[in-house]
């Protein structure tokens, strides 16, 4: 899936932007990990049957990253 796809068919909702927001932050997301966490929570919506990503899909897909020790 590409940036132009990513846009069209990865509707977040308000809550997930915010949340996606605090996860860069946090754990210094690259742009990479952040499309990808985007396209794993469309996954898990699509499996839900939801139209949109809510922020439940993204917290789930965010616990999908590997943990890095520091």
């Amino acid at each position: 899936m590409n940036n132009k796809q990513l846009k069209q068919f990865c509707n977040l909702d308000d809550q997930s932007i915010l949340l996606l927001k605090q996860a860069i932050s946090k754990l210094n997301l690259s742009a990479r990990a952040f499309h990808r966490v985007i396209k794993i929570a469309r996954t898990i919506a699509d499996l839900e049957g939801s139209e949109k990503i809510k922020s439940n899909h993204v917290a789930e897909a965010l616990q999908y990253r590997p943990q890095v020790d520091s």
